[in-house]
């Protein structure tokens, strides 16, 4: 993994996570590789932890 990672808060949305991540169980076993890709932080997606653009329906609103 040596591309350089870019994380975006988007306003009242997601993360947007561009690059290629490796997500890592608390082992520390890689147990998936993603890239570019968004974050839910509205609670409302149902592919959590990924945004499926629930948070348009949902009215999210970040403080």
């Amino acid at each position: 993994m040596s591309d350089k990672v870019k994380i975006q808060v988007k306003k009242n949305g997601s993360v947007r996570v561009t690059g290629t991540v490796d997500f890592v169980d608390a082992e520390g076993n890689v147990i998936e590789t993603k890239t570019d890709f968004s974050l839910c932080r509205c609670g409302a997606s149902k592919e959590k932890p990924f945004c499926d653009g629930s948070h348009r329906d949902a009215g999210f609103v970040a403080d």
